[in-house]
């Protein structure tokens, strides 16, 4: 598995559209009013990893299995959400279960769709949503915060523990600064986790513009670009519209035709991919055999018999080495036995860390 990234945003600006691009379904409805979504719907898609194709292609693979992301359309939220206006509780809860979260905002303009506050500010927008997540977030700390003071006053050390980090938060929160912003602050985030909170998980805003601003944006994608720079986050340009439109192209050149036609060099699920990628610290190493050739999603800093976890729990108990080949080395040497006669293959113990692209034949006993 990849990533779980929910799609939020306010309503109409774009969030469904993108979703059935991106997932190529139309399970979504993209309709021009809010609240169209009421249920979050939830896409599976493979992530393309050119990488993948050349090393199956030099191990006459009869499979490849790329690795994941989980898309959830999450439905419009408005001014209140975080008291249950327009369903927001229901919606709140679901964004709780997502590693990321890709902040959809409006930065079009088009009479023909409406905006929900009547105006077109994406900065705006983005402070909207920000509140009510940090007013959920609030709300949900104070609470345990109350029970918690009771238990530390008997000396419960797990709750004074609890209340040290939930203070942290709530000062920050009421500062109107998401949880994210202080998270540096915590050498041990296990507590942190725990809270599952809405204003800890990394975002990305994603800049929705009409399509003759797609390969370079506007003035509105310039602030939200400029907003994301002052909170250390990521900011992508994208047209819902066009990649609906790419979405329709099941042919790899006619894609890459579109893309070049008008002056793009990557989809916006790509973009979205390498955001989410950078954002959470992930890396993928790859298995490469006759049979199949298969793409991991690991965090980055991930030990040998960690990684190899990740394939079967018997890798990690019986782990011996990791035969392991660079990428390029595999590519250079057309395969793992050319690496091999050309020295390229390294045994790795328990302490080595995986890299990016490592192509990895794990030993193991059990």
């Amino acid at each position: 598995m990849g990533f779980t990234c929910g799609i939020v945003g306010l309503p109409n600006v774009g969030k469904s559209t993108l979703f059935n691009a991106l997932t190529a379904t139309i399970a979504a409805q993209a309709e021009n009013y809010p609240f169209c979504t009421i249920e979050p719907n939830v896409g599976r898609i493979a992530i393309p990893d050119q990488r993948l194709d050349q090393i199956a292609t030099l191990a006459k693979s009869e499979k490849i299995t790329p690795t994941q992301i989980d898309f959830a359309d999450i439905a419009g939220l408005v001014r209140g959400a975080s008291k249950g206006e327009g369903l927001g509780n229901q919606f709140l809860s679901h964004i709780r279960e997502m590693d990321a979260i890709a902040h959809v905002v409006r930065c079009f303009e088009d009479e023909n769709v409406t905006h929900v506050e009547g105006r077109i500010d994406p900065v705006d927008d983005i402070e909207t949503i920000d509140t009510e997540l940090m007013l959920a977030d609030l709300e949900s700390l104070e609470r345990r915060s109350t029970a918690l003071v009771k238990k530390s006053r008997g000396n419960d050390k797990d709750a004074i523990a609890r209340l040290v980090v939930i203070e942290k938060v709530i000062g920050a929160l009421r500062e109107g600064k998401p949880a994210r912003s202080i998270m540096d602050q915590f050498g041990d985030r296990t507590i942190l986790n725990e809270l599952q909170l809405l204003t800890a998980k990394p975002v990305m805003y994603v800049c929705n513009v009409g399509e003759d601003d797609s390969s370079t944006g506007n003035s509105y994608s310039e602030r939200v670009a400029a907003h994301a720079t002052t909170e250390g986050a990521v900011s992508i340009v994208i047209s819902a519209a066009i990649e609906a439109e790419i979405a329709q192209l099941t042919n790899i050149e006619e894609r890459t035709e579109f893309l070049n036609s008008i002056g793009l060099e990557q989809t916006g699920l790509s973009q979205i991919i390498t955001a989410g990628y950078k954002l959470l610290g992930l890396i993928t190493y790859l298995t490469a055999g006759p049979t199949e050739s298969r793409a991991w999603t690991i965090a980055e800093g991930t030990k040998a018999p960690q990684a190899a976890a990740e394939i079967h729990t018997d890798f990690e108990r019986g782990f011996i080495c990791a035969e392991t080949i660079a990428f390029e080395d595999y590519v250079n040497y057309a395969g793992e036995v050319g690496a091999k006669e050309a020295g390229k293959m390294r045994q790795e113990g328990r302490d080595y860390i995986v890299k990016d692209g490592d192509i990895i034949l794990f030993r193991f006993n059990v």
